[in-house]
């Protein structure tokens, strides 16, 4: 005769109750009995285990998510904040970058413009020079101009004059001053 699972079951009811203990070897048969009865057991008294359990790994798991959405949020307001702060430290360096070549420019201008001035005064005192050296060679030349001519004109007056001549014109000219003196009396 064979039997099958449901069976077992349903002759657990017919067994003998005057009896003894013994063991049933019919692997088929117990099994599923064990089986059973365990998970009844874990089932009823491993419920509120399990639930327990799976409740604070869920309470694990939520705290985790919330954390990291905090963390998140947390991030997300530092970032705006470095990118604000980013922003803003660019438009200072191009402030500066700008003005930077504007005072380079600045400086250029200047330095140009002092050098222009430099070399105009340096110009002014180059012609200045020159012609303070014209002047003084011109008076040179003039000083030597008249010392020959004056050296000329003694040299044709002592050869064209003699002792006679040379007399006479000194008496003229004491003549000449003694008129003079008389006017002037």
């Amino acid at each position: 005769m064979k039997k099958n699972v449901t069976d077992s079951f349903v002759s657990l009811g017919h067994w003998p109750s005057a009896g003894s203990f013994g063991l049933n070897t019919d692997i088929l048969a117990t099994n599923p009995i064990n089986l059973s009865v365990v998970l009844g057991v874990l089932i009823f008294f491993g419920k509120g285990v399990l639930s327990d359990l799976l409740d604070n790994r869920k309470q694990k798991i939520l705290n985790t998510i919330r954390n990291s959405e905090e963390l998140r949020r947390g991030a997300v307001e530092q970032l705006e904040k470095a990118h604000t702060r980013l922003r803003k430290v660019e438009m200072e360096a191009d402030q500066y970058r700008v003005n930077g070549y504007s005072e380079i420019e600045r400086d250029k201008l200047n330095w140009i413009n002092s050098t222009y001035r430099f070399l105009e005064k340096l110009e002014s005192s180059k012609n200045e020079t020159i012609l303070f050296e014209q002047e003084r060679v011109i008076n040179q030349v003039r000083q030597r101009v008249f010392q020959q001519a004056l050296q000329g004109a003694l040299g044709t007056l002592n050869s064209c004059l003699n002792n006679e001549l040379h007399l006479r014109t000194i008496s003229a000219n004491i003549a000449m001053f003694g008129v003079m003196k008389e006017l002037t009396d």
